[in-house]
């Protein structure tokens, strides 16, 4: 393989939690057994149509974070905090970080799509009700607030960034996180992304972009990617972080490498706010920026992690873009939406589906798409309908992720001895 020059980056740990569970053995596994992370919720505060989401109900404790970081941390922080906890931990067990590498070598790209929009709701009308909210208001709807707690939290000095692309922001993240590397600017980062949006008017600006599942009863035809039954995506609260460390340093120290990332597009649609390009051609771009940098033919791609959103529009776009970008391989590849277990995480999902992207490499296991029970006849490549598909020796593996304002990411992700 001729991959283009620069460092090679390794995954070393991660990190995540959703609906699913608060590690990411725990999500892993309750995908493995096809459980859903999604349920009916009422919002009788709000004219809101959706009636699934992927809410979070047994958070872990975060006795172990600072109390002075932690009261200035807006919801999906504290969410990436704990996901930074659990990647620092797999990468480097109980290791003291300053063991590992200066301060000034190791940094964090954390994204967020909204941010802390309820908490800006929330203080907004204590405020205008009774002329006084929380005195770190300001604090609390920074979008960068996330990146500068965990920078804080573990004294991360060297580069730092907050990505906000909305459903793109997680693989884009890591996308960055991996060229910093590449580029010789650290020897550690953490990437990802997180995401809660539970308050009425959260979820209400959501649902009046008629972006959310319409379905109002039947769970399975709630989140449902590439079906005849789709009606938009299901709404869910989560976070996931990355640890990358230059490959050779890793190795050095003597890591475990879970997988290397050997590709990174990027491109814009630059046509519509929320709907895909009918041309299709950042998307296309985009992956073959990826298989470009990692020199490698589109035939050389095991698995797929679809972005699969389960919205009429994003279903049809994104099997239409992968047969240009992939060609004659399109038909034969192996391809699923793991938001049919997990709904969309927003800035999470590129950061989570990659970590289910290395879990794959690591196990054989393809997570099937579940609740294709009437495939769309226009969406007709192998998306593995219902039934997880296993298969050893895996290579190579793409993640694919879009989002609002026309962003496109897409990851390769190699076999640590590939």
């Amino acid at each position: 393989m001729n991959r283009q020059s620069g460092r090679r980056v390794a995954v070393t740990g991660y990190g995540a939690l959703c609906a699913l569970g608060n590690s990411v053995d725990e999500i892993w596994d309750a995908i493995g057994q096809y459980k859903v992370g999604y349920r009916r919720v009422e919002h009788a505060e709000a004219p809101i149509v959706a009636r699934f989401f992927g809410v979070m109900d047994n958070k872990p404790p975060r006795k172990q974070f600072s109390k002075a970081i932690l009261k200035f941390l807006p919801e999906f922080a504290k969410l990436g905090m704990s996901a930074a906890a659990e990647a620092i931990h797999s990468a480097f067990g109980d290791t003291d970080l300053d063991e590992i590498c200066d301060p000034f070598e190791r940094g964090v790209i954390f994204g967020t799509g909204w941010g802390a929009q309820d908490e800006s709701t929330i203080n907004n009308n204590a405020f205008r009700d009774g002329g006084t909210a929380s005195p770190f208001s300001n604090l609390l709807v920074m979008p960068s607030v996330a990146t500068a707690a965990i920078s804080m939290q573990w004294n991360l000095r060297g580069y730092q960034n907050t990505p906000v692309a909305a459903c793109a922001t997680g693989s884009i993240a890591v996308g960055d996180a991996y060229e910093v590397i590449r580029s010789g600017r650290a020897k550690v980062m953490l990437a990802g992304g997180g995401e809660s949006i539970r308050e009425g008017f959260g979820v209400w600006s959501i649902d009046a972009l008629r972006a959310l599942s319409k379905e109002q009863e039947v769970l399975e035809r709630a989140c449902c990617p590439f079906s005849l039954d789709r009606s938009g995506f299901v709404l869910s609260e989560g976070a996931a972080v990355l640890c990358l460390e230059d490959y050779e340093f890793a190795r050095a120290r003597g890591a475990r490498i879970l997988a290397e990332i050997v590709g990174y597009g990027n491109y814009s649609d630059a046509r519509d706010i929320t709907s895909p390009a009918e041309d299709l051609l950042a998307r296309t771009m985009t992956i073959r920026a990826a298989c470009a940098q990692a020199g490698m033919p589109a035939d050389a791609i095991d698995y797929v992690n679809a972005h699969g959103t389960s919205t009429p529009l994003n279903d049809l776009n994104e099997t239409q873009a992968l047969k240009l970008a992939l060609g004659n391989a399109a038909k034969y590849v192996p391809i699923s939406s793991t938001k049919s277990y997990t709904g969309h995480l927003i800035a999470a999902t590129g950061a989570i589906e990659s970590i289910f992207c290395i879990k794959t490499l690591q196990t054989g296991l393809m997570p099937a798409t579940i609740h294709l029970a009437r495939p769309d006849p226009e969406c007709d490549l192998d998306y593995i309908p219902n039934e997880h598909r296993h298969k050893q020796g895996l290579r190579h593996v793409l993640n694919l992720n879009y989002g609002f304002g026309g962003s496109n990411s897409a990851l390769i992700f190699a076999a640590a001895d590939a």
